[in-house]
């Protein structure tokens, strides 16, 4: 979608324009969310035609409805899939265990931060349900990081103007590289843990994972 379609769309479509792309870009569909909120936020500060405190509760309600959607994909669907289908891609139990184990752990931090790095945000909340994370938790991170992500970037935008993007483009180059660093560093943490952690995981679900689907982050 280019700058023009942006602009179209938001014109055509206002606020509900807004909750419409960020809901599917939340549900995993590679749209530009991020873009129409910022676009939005500046079409209101030329315009006057829409209203900043309305495209913020928009882009809000589009990043906690197409989460939930998205996790509720991953939980009843994607995790059928990587049980049945995991290991002709090398996904064994073990590995499937371990990837609960770390969002039991780190999942509300995942979810949060996902939110402002657009390669994690589409599919943050896929991955949250593939992983069984607890809903009570995600609900919690998804909702603060929607929140905090769409007055960031709806009530910077609108302050900024037009000139919003020459701020924008290098501080989401410089989250980009944070992300690219941080996962660097966990691979390499996982990598030197890997024993130590699948031991934990299995500790965390003992037994098959399909007869301990229904019990997943029970605790």
């Amino acid at each position: 979608m280019s700058s023009a379609d942006v602009a179209h769309w938001i014109s055509a479509y206002g606020y509900w324009g807004v909750a419409a792309i960020v809901t599917l870009e939340s549900m995993g569909v590679p749209l530009p969310g991020e873009t129409v909120v910022i676009g939005a936020a500046v079409y209101a500060a030329k315009t006057h035609q829409l209203d900043i405190g309305w495209i913020i509760v928009a882009a809000i309600a589009g990043a906690v409805l197409g989460d939930n959607l998205g996790y509720a994909i991953g939980r009843e669907i994607g995790y059928r899939l990587l049980l049945r289908y995991g290991r002709f891609i090398r996904l064994t139990e073990s590995r499937i265990k371990l990837g609960q184990y770390l969002f039991l752990r780190y999942g509300g931090r995942i979810v949060f931060f996902g939110r402002f790095v657009a390669e994690i945000r589409v599919f943050a909340a896929l991955l949250a349900g593939i992983n069984r994370m607890d809903w009570n938790r995600f609900l919690v991170a998804n909702a603060a990081g929607g929140i905090v992500w769409a007055s960031v970037y709806g009530l910077g935008a609108y302050l900024v103007g037009e000139k919003f993007h020459l701020v924008h483009d290098p501080v989401g180059v410089a989250i980009l590289v944070l992300a690219i660093l941080a996962a660097v560093a966990m691979f390499a943490v996982l990598r030197r843990n890997a024993k130590r952690l699948q031991e934990e995981a299995e500790r965390a679900f003992p037994g098959p994972l399909r007869r301990a689907r229904g019990k997943a982050w029970s605790r």
